[in-house]
């Protein structure tokens, strides 16, 4: 860690069954700013919480997550609160790297907090996901532009996931200050300033599809080319985009 190219750090965490109907977690390490914490887990789920050691990311600093679950085990990944990007004073774009492999069998939930991207900040979020033909996953991504009063921040953010090797869904959004024009207009954000993904990986998708359709203002689900359905979101705000989100997660079942 220096002041001139900011903070590296990474956080691991592998589950695997435990043989007990439970899962079990032989890797869960983390360095500073990224802490991790096993909590109360419910039947074979094992729960993991990033904790925020300090105010990250801020410019310059590049943050790894990389979580792997093995066949038949159970992982469900949050964070304690939400990631606040800030310019920070080496200056410069902040990175965030989330990767994640779920094996033939394996489950995971990543369930993590939303993402702010506040006035001044420049992030780049890469995330990618592959499973096993059998595996199983949900994911959740909200990302806020800018605190409340406040401009946004500029915010690129990639999004990958691939079933049995194959790429179902590969999709990039750029937005804030310095972004392509057009991300606030009608075919983007429409001033919205609060923008989410949901995906839902289920081999039980490739026999009975997911249909297209909209879930009220502002939601769309959307099957994709496997047994995995995207629903796009955006909102005013934090709060009615979570709303969005859970609807959509429970109307999937």
């Amino acid at each position: 860690m220096t002041a001139a190219t900011g903070v590296r750090a990474t956080a691991r965490i592998r589950a695997v069954a435990d043989g007990r109907g439970g899962t079990a977690l032989p890797v869960l390490a983390g360095e500073a700013p990224l802490a991790l914490r096993r909590t109360r887990g419910n039947g074979a789920e094992a729960r993991v919480m990033l904790v925020g050691a300090m105010s990250a990311p801020l410019g310059g600093d590049h943050l790894t997550v990389v979580a792997e679950v093995a066949a038949h085990a159970r992982l469900r990944l949050g964070s304690a609160a939400a990631t606040i990007a800030l310019p920070g004073q080496a200056g410069g774009e902040a990175r965030y790297d989330v990767r994640l492999t779920v094996a033939d069998g394996g489950e995971l939930r990543w369930l993590p907090e939303q993402l702010i991207c506040a006035a001044g900040s420049e992030l780049t979020v890469r995330t990618s996901v592959d499973l096993a033909a059998g595996g199983r996953l949900v994911l959740r991504e909200e990302q806020v532009l800018g605190r409340v009063g406040e401009e946004p921040g500029r915010l690129t953010s990639r999004l990958t996931v691939r079933v049995g090797g194959r790429a179902v869904l590969d999709q990039e959004l750029a937005c804030g200050p310095g972004a392509p024009g057009g991300w606030d207009g009608s075919a983007g954000l429409g001033g919205h300033r609060a923008v989410g993904q949901l995906v839902v990986v289920r081999p039980e998708f490739a026999m009975c599809p997911v249909a297209a359709r909209t879930l009220g203002e502002g939601a769309a689900v959307l099957p994709l080319a496997g047994p995995a359905v995207l629903v796009s979101a955006v909102a005013p705000d934090a709060l009615r985009l979570r709303r969005l989100l859970d609807g959509a997660l429970a109307d999937l079942g």
